[in-house]
């Protein structure tokens, strides 16, 4: 087994599918049997509810990973990405093994063997990844290859599984394979997102409800500012805040904390010690925070959410404690200076803020975010516009 490449992403431009396929064909010697694409995802509101079988509204956004496949007569395994010289990395499908994957070839490894674990015959195959979504930046990057790889092996081993199984194989790619304990919320918004909506995603039956989220029609654009803090799901944070959630559910007595209403909130905190208390009370007003923008975005419209995504980055913040400098200062400063609303997106410690932003004000907000960046000493933000996209598909 060869050394693994590094992970990998740029935000450069994108090869286009005809380049893709021609590099394919170069570095593997044919044409690959199609190219599929998966989109990244910003989740609008709702963050650490997901593995607490609650409510979450994210949209697919148009920055995707792509892969070109083809499938092989033999049991080997050629994984190879267009980013870097990093070199080609091979296995063989009937060893796959997660203590030998690294960097970016664990997500497709962990994709073919969660499909083995459910008896689909994953082939020999040779693959190619282009990605343009920001690592490390919260836009779910690793489960846009997940989604992308899986949706190609879906089609090219004829499985024939519906998209709400494909979630479940990858996140047990996620949890089991890779080390991360995620939810389905990722995966979801990639494989079932639509062009200009949010995915309302009830994480205990996975039921999902498009609600229209149209940004240029209401004068705004969504914002996204990378800090540049590198995250990690896989650490020890985001797990020991997934155990604080599992306590509080236990003592409180009930399934997850989905079952626990805002009105429950005071006699929970005669219960729970304080630190879990914070945890469950940011899940729960979390929760009720979602439903309130599902309601306002059919009411109203995008404009009149601003308030209830500020509200859910002081829970961030304060309750659940997954913030960080960087992200404070980006929020804060584009509020100052015209975002109608703005917080913290992706599971904490790092990563991006969101801000929706009139268009009139986007510039004055890259602008004063780049230069209170510049002032604290921290690293220059990559600061760009998303829109909600469609989402997994096969392009070629």
């Amino acid at each position: 087994m060869t050394a693994a490449p590094d992970p990998l992403t740029t935000t450069a431009a994108p090869p286009t599918t005809a380049e893709l396929t021609s590099r394919f064909e170069r570095a593997f010697g044919r044409l690959p049997d199609g190219v599929w694409q998966a989109p990244g995802r910003v989740n609008l509101i709702g963050e650490h509810t997901d593995y607490n079988e609650g409510f979450v509204l994210p949209f697919a956004i148009d920055k995707t990973a792509r892969v070109a496949v083809g499938v092989r007569a033999d049991s080997t395994i050629r994984l190879l990405s267009t980013y870097g010289d990093q070199g080609m990395f091979t296995t063989d499908v009937q060893g796959l093994d997660a203590s030998a994957a690294k960097g970016w070839t664990k997500y497709p490894l962990g994709v073919m063997w969660a499909l083995q674990q459910r008896g689909i015959a994953v082939p020999g195959l040779d693959l190619l990844l282009d990605s343009n979504v920001p690592l490390g930046a919260g836009l779910s990057s690793s489960h846009a290859i997940e989604c992308a790889v899986v949706s190609a092996l879906n089609e090219l081993t004829g499985a024939g599984l519906a998209a709400e199984e494909m979630v479940l194989a990858t996140q047990q790619a996620e949890n089991d394979f890779v080390g991360a304990p995620t939810g389905i919320m990722d995966q979801s918004a990639s494989l079932r997102g639509s062009k200009d909506h949010a995915v309302f995603l009830d994480c205990r039956d996975q039921s999902v409800r498009l609600v229209p989220f149209e940004t240029e029609p209401a004068g705004l654009v969504m914002l996204v500012i990378d800090t540049k803090v590198s995250h990690s799901h896989a650490d020890g944070g985001y797990a020991s805040r997934r155990a604080s959630c599992e306590l509080g559910a236990e003592v409180l007595g009930v399934k997850a904390l989905r079952d626990v209403q805002v009105a429950d909130l005071e006699e929970a905190s005669g219960l729970l010690d304080e630190l879990t208390f914070r945890r469950v009370r940011h899940v729960v007003t979390e929760n009720d925070r979602v439903l309130q923008t599902v309601d306002l975005l059919a009411s109203e419209g995008p404009a009149s959410i601003g308030a209830l995504l500020d509200a859910s980055h002081v829970s961030m913040r304060d309750d659940f404690e997954i913030s960080c400098p960087e992200l404070d200062l980006a929020v804060d400063t584009s509020r100052m200076h015209g975002a109608i609303g703005a917080r913290m997106t992706g599971g904490g410690f790092g990563g991006a803020a969101i801000a929706l932003t009139p268009v009139g004000s986007e510039q004055q907000v890259r602008n004063a975010v780049e230069q209170a960046f510049s002032d604290a000493g921290f690293k220059a933000p990559d600061i760009f516009t998303v829109a909600p996209a469609a989402g997994a598909m096969r392009i070629s």
